[in-house]
């Protein structure tokens, strides 16, 4: 399904992000479907996720949770097609404190080698509240502004009332910082719904990233994770 955009309608594609996953979680089918169109599309990272959490010491260790990160985000973009990516190298739990001209120098950077048409990120609420995940989004937006103008639009993710109805319960269990984005469906101008081979991949891309999706899924099932992460909607950001 789609509301006035389609992801063939996105032209060159970055997506900024603060951590290892986000990208897959929040525009992995949208990313997939771009790209399958003709877009270029590249990633980038904040930080290397050094700051999460396991659900196994011994598989993976808090201690290399840094390289351990680095090789699952390597293999799910494989799983994914996309070989444009950038490790901002910034510190995981620290980007709201950091000076934003520093954040907003580096996206922009990456803003000029890329020249996007759009710009997917975190919109204000940084889809779960993590403070980085809101200072990410902000930085997106100003380097978007700074370095292409209005050339280029910046969409964030979002959902509908009727689409999170279903994962109530699991939704009050993942998002601890606050509620997830919920728009109207007119506010909606991106709907990618996805199912069969391209959800196959989007699955298996995140469980590549098995450090921080493996206890998730295990504890939804695997018939509702895989439903959970089926629908990528996006608003422009505010």
């Amino acid at each position: 399904m789609t509301a006035r955009l389609t992801p063939g309608d996105l032209g060159t594609v970055l997506g900024v992000w603060a951590h290892p996953d986000d990208e897959c979680y929040l525009m992995a089918g949208t990313a997939m479907l771009a790209a399958g169109a003709g877009s270029h599309v590249a990633i980038v990272s904040a930080t290397l996720g050094e700051a999460g959490v396991t659900s196994d010491e011994e598989r993976w260790p808090v201690a290399h949770l840094a390289e351990i990160r680095r090789a699952e985000l390597a293999a799910s973009l494989i799983e994914l097609g996309l070989d444009d990516h950038t490790w901002l190298g910034l510190p995981d739990g620290g980007l709201a404190d950091l000076a934003p001209e520093i954040g907003v120098g580096l996206v922009a950077e990456v803003v000029e080698r890329v020249r996007p048409d759009t710009v997917l990120t975190f919109g204000p609420d940084g889809v779960t509240g993590h403070p980085d995940h809101v200072a990410v989004g902000r930085w997106a937006q100003e380097a978007a502004v700074a370095v292409m103008g209005t050339g280029c639009r910046v969409l964030a993710p979002t959902m509908t009332a009727d689409l999170l109805a279903p994962f109530a319960a699991v939704n009050a269990v993942v998002y601890e910082w606050g509620p997830p984005p919920c728009s109207a469906p007119d506010e909606v101008v991106m709907e990618t719904v996805l199912t069969g081979a391209l959800l196959d991949r989007k699955v298996r891309s995140l469980r590549a990233q098995a450090s921080q999706t493996a206890a998730l899924e295990s504890w939804m099932g695997a018939q509702t994770y895989r439903a959970w992460v089926s629908a990528e909607l996006w608003v422009p950001r505010a």
